[in-house]
């Protein structure tokens, strides 16, 4: 009885203390809006830094428009202390703009907080500060490194640029720092030091920030934070990383990503021994293998290794590498863009129950797909795109019921590909194939009903055709149709184009596509339609809400709609090339506000190119090849970001223009095969300096070479050819670094446009992807005469140089042996004179050479390639003899031999040689003896000595054979 009063008064007094919890909190919720509504919790100097900083800001989209009333802590991103009213919160963070600065569709930055900061050290009491996804201008401000409360600190992808100051080592309470920095916009470090204040960091990201000048010392640093969970230090340009590391200090860390650093070493065993990291990311850091020999960590989930240079044995390393885990927690595991080789396993170990995604797409794989491929039961993504692999693919593909994305294409497939093989594959959602064996054969049955419902396919390279499959039209998810190169030969059925109301994506390119395209439909929004290389005709169609249209290479006719801007104007990529349209450009296409990227060449278009392009977002125009006739038109520089312009091959004429000027940003132009004249502006080298490629062959322009072209630092194709240049060309053209290195300019971003170039003695066609490799100039076909070549030899990445057909002159120099990656060479018609330097002989890239119709004199190098050209590039140089000319040089022996000295320099020399002899011998006979018998004949004491001693000799060498002939006797006599 006692022990239950007891417990009645313990549950009384907590029942008591709980309702007078509840009654002091609502008294001082109470209080607390009472004071809000006062407006007293706001304290007056923190808001007036916060108005302050308002004033240093623009904010075209009004996202401050609430700092207006008195209490600042009711202002849009400010938190405020419940208990004092102190700002401990700022969060400014404005993904839309991000969105906005990258998004083609949007119309300018219209939602971004733009400007310096200031005042914010001012709120000395704040712990939270976000001023991501901004357009702040400037270095990040140095004092914000005296907000000493701070545990959190987001600065990413808000455009600051500079140096990270190393004050914000004086945060000591910071839990989180993201200074994820900008490509453009870069952010460097001069060391890593001031990390060592951090004791408390859980989370660093400072991806695209420069930490070149930190790669030394930068894992030490790093090191020293125990707590860290996060580290991410993509793209920073870090170049060593050690292979040993005595001891680890962040026992926590569970994120750890090093993508896109080029340590130029093989990997360090320590990185995958940090036992608590769940997700580690080396895409593009090592250039060396092999790799099957470490051993990864038992508790990695997310392993991506793409794009290095591993090898080793694929099987080792699925197998092997996790041999001493019990159990495996590997979940997605990367390895694309490798060199892997072998055969995949006929076992998956501990992998069989973990893995969900296999990224093997881009090795050296081979073999057969492996029937143990259906004990992944777990697996959901599976990318074995180019390999080597062959083989029939087995059916126990289809045990794979969690499959949702599966990519089989690039590979040498045999066999038969059924409809057993997808009975299991309910939850796929993603297929590609293209097989390279066109005996591959997809066996679906007509009216086959697919388990699966797809969201994307793509086929290509296959012989689907001449119909398209009818089980398309079971598959009600589809967003993206890739059906490319299939040997399609029926138009596009009705049912497809029902289809295509929720389709965004229609590829059926590099088919025998006819017929007449429905003249309107209504499509998504951002639709993509690529129905290029067919052989569709008709009029163009009119389709609202489609942004990308490729209808390049058919045979539509017609005019081009005069409302085409108006109808379609969500446009941004328009590409009707290469079809038979006729009339002029409308005008309503230079309205479009979203589009970039135009093409109407190899066309029949005629007439003036209108005035009123005002598309501010317009970066690539392609008129070229077609019967345009006008002047430069002028307003093509009003376009702010146009990057490239093609109006080759059409009709334009007059002097270039001085708004040329106002094109800053190209990198491409041609203006080849027109009726320009005048000579070519300065302005080109004064304003266009980014250019890369400058065509302006086939014209009329004439006077000198202006010096100014040599400010063009980037410029690696340069042509003129077929004009009427005339004077010297420019000595500073050997200060055109652009063509002094290959070593970047193929992995810059691609061109848009071909372009035709001379080379090899005939026009090739680059394409986008391989303009960026060519190194070369071409001046032939004009009036120019001075001496070139000491200046061209400078340029030593050059691939291509022809001159042909002017009046240069001067020799070859011997340095020319040094441009070692020269292709083509033309120095036909022309004055050179000279010998043809030995060293060229050097030039194994050397394919096509003409020295034709010059004065070259002196025999022809042997070696190498130089066998292998026709006589013909040698036609006009009497003074040329040796292999393959029918002049021999004189000395035919030595030649044989490789010694290219005349033969009558080799005569003299034998002459001067018996010369010496003979005197020599003459010399020695008349000395020696004139030396002996001359003073016998002149002193009478030294004769009579002489021959006393003469006679005394033959006195005792009778006297020897007399003693000797008696001793033989002797011994004769005795025997």
């Amino acid at each position: 009885m006692a022990a239950i009063t007891a417990l009645l008064k313990v549950t009384t007094l907590l029942i008591f203390f709980i309702a007078n919890y509840f009654v002091s909190l609502q008294a001082f919720q109470l209080y607390a809006n009472e004071s809000n509504f006062h407006g007293v919790r706001c304290i007056e100097k923190e808001r007036r830094s916060l108005l302050k900083f308002k004033e240093g800001l623009k904010d075209p989209s009004g996202f401050l428009s609430s700092w207006v009333d008195h209490d600042c802590c009711s202002w849009k991103g400010v938190g405020c202390s419940n208990l004092t009213g102190e700002v401990i919160k700022l969060d400014l963070s404005n993904p839309n703009c991000y969105l906005e600065f990258y998004d083609s569709n949007s119309h300018g930055n219209s939602s971004c907080l733009d400007g310096k900061l200031g005042h914010l050290n001012e709120l000395q009491h704040l712990n939270y500060l976000d001023l991501s996804y901004n357009t702040f201008s400037g270095m990040i401000p140095s004092r914000l490194g005296n907000l000493s409360n701070l545990n959190y600190l987001n600065l990413s992808y808000s455009t600051f640029s500079g140096m990270i100051p190393p004050d914000f080592g004086n945060l000591s309470n910071l839990h989180v720092l993201d200074l994820h920095s900008l490509y453009y916009h870069p952010t460097w470090v001069s060391d890593l030091n001031w990390l060592s204040g951090l004791s408390s960091l859980k989370f660093l990201d400072l991806t695209f920030v420069n930490l070149s000048l930190a790669t030394a010392h930068w894992l030490q640093a790093v090191n020293m934070l125990p707590s860290l969970l996060e580290l991410h230090l993509a793209y920073t340009e870090l170049q060593a990383i050690p292979l040993f590391l005595p001891h680890l200090n962040f026992t926590s860390l569970s994120i750890l990503d090093l993508n896109f650093n080029f340590f130029g070493s093989q990997a360090p065993q320590w990185l995958f021994n940090i036992s608590t990291v769940v997700e580690l990311t080396l895409y593009a850091c090592f250039s060396k293998g092999p790799f099957s020999s470490i051993i990864i960590g038992c508790n990695l989930r997310h392993l991506d290794l793409s794009d290095n240079r591993f090898n080793g044995e694929i099987s080792e390393l699925l197998v092997g590498s996790f041999s001493r885990c019990r159990t495996s927690s590997l979940e997605e595991l990367v390895l694309s863009y490798n060199q892997f080789s072998g055969q995949l396993p006929n076992s998956w170990g501990h992998l069989n129950n973990s893995l969900r995604t296999l990224d093997l797409s881009s090795n050296s794989i081979s073999g057969p797909l492996p029937t143990s491929i259906g004990e992944l039961s777990k697996l959901q993504n599976l990318y074995l795109s180019f390999n080597n692999m062959n083989g029939s693919i087995p059916k126990g593909l289809g045990r794979l019921t969690e499959l949702k994305e599966l990519f089989l294409d690039g590979n040498d497939w045999e066999g038969v590909l059924s409809q057993d093989h997808f009975q299991g594959l309910s939850k796929l959602k993603m297929l590609s194939i293209s097989p390279l064996n066109r005996n591959f054969v997809l066996n679906l049955s007509p009216d086959w009903v697919p388990p699966f419902s797809l969201k994307q396919i793509y086929i290509y390279n296959y012989k689907l055709g001449p119909k398209f499959p009818k089980w398309l039209q079971t598959q009600t998810q589809l967003d993206a149709i890739y059906l490319m190169n299939a040997s399609i030969s029926e138009a596009i059925p009705s049912w497809l184009w029902k289809m295509s109301t929720r389709i965004r994506e229609l590829r059926l390119s590099y088919n025998q596509i006819g017929g007449i395209l429905p003249s309107s439909l209504l499509f998504p929004n951002d639709m993509e339609i690529d129905l290029s290389f067919n052989s569709l005709e008709g009029p163009l169609p009119l389709w609202p809400n489609v942004t990308n249209l490729y209808l390049a290479n058919n045979s539509f006719s017609g005019t081009i709609p005069k409302n085409i801007g108006q109808v379609m104007s969500k446009l941004q990529y328009l590409d009707l090339s290469g079809n038979k349209l006729n009339g002029s450009i409308p005008s309503s296409l230079g309205k479009i506000d979203r589009l970039y990227y135009l093409s109407l060449s190899k066309n029949r278009l005629s007439g003036k190119v209108h005035d009123q392009w005002m598309g501010e977002n317009i970066e690539s125009l392609d008129l070229s090849e077609n019967n345009l006739s006008d002047v430069f038109p002028a307003s093509l520089c009003s376009l702010p970001n146009l990057f490239e312009l093609k109006l080759s091959n059409n009709n334009f004429f007059g002097k270039l223009p001085f708004s040329l000027k106002n094109c800053k940003k190209l990198i491409f132009l041609d203006l080849g095969e027109n009726k320009f004249s005048g000579s070519i502006p300065k302005l080109i080298g004064e304003s266009l300096l980014l250019l890369r490629e400058l065509r302006m062959r086939a014209n009329q322009f004439e006077g000198n070479i202006t010096k100014k072209l040599c400010h063009l630092q980037e410029l690696h194709v340069l042509d003129f050819a077929q004009n009427n240049l005339s004077g010297p060309v420019p000595a500073c053209f050997s200060n055109l670094n652009g063509m002094k290195s290959r070593n970047h300019y193929g992995y810059q971003q691609s061109e848009s446009f071909d372009m035709d170039l001379v080379q090899k003695g005939r026009e090739l066609t680059y394409n986008q992807r391989m303009i960026g490799f060519v190194i070369m100039i071409d001046l032939s076909s004009n009036n120019l005469s001075g001496d070139i070549l000491e200046v061209i030899t400078n340029l030593s990445a050059l691939v291509a140089f022809n001159v042909s057909n002017n009046h240069l002159t001067g020799k070859i120099p011997q340095k020319i042996g040094d441009m070692r990656y020269l292709e083509t060479l033309d120095l036909s018609s022309n004055h050179f004179s000279g010998q043809i330097p030995p060293g060229m002989a050097s030039l194994t890239f050397l394919n096509h050479l003409n020295l034709s119709y010059n004065n070259f004199s002196g025999p022809i190098p042997l070696g190498n390639q130089f066998p292998t050209f026709n006589e013909s590039i040698y036609e006009g140089n009497p003074g040329l003899c040796g292999s393959p000319l029918l002049t021999k040089c004189e000395a035919a022996t030595n030649e044989e031999n490789g010694d290219h000295r005349g033969h009558n320099g080799d005569d003299k020399e034998d002459k001067y040689e018996k010369l010496g002899l003979f005197v020599s011998i003459a010399l020695g006979f008349i000395v020696g003896f004139w030396s002996v018998c001359g003073s016998l004949v002149i002193k009478k004491t030294w004769r009579d000595a002489y021959f006393v001693f003469l006679k005394k000799v033959r006195d005792w060498i009778i006297v020897l054979i007399e003693v000797n002939v008696n001793r033989v006797q002797r011994t004769i006599a005795r025997d």
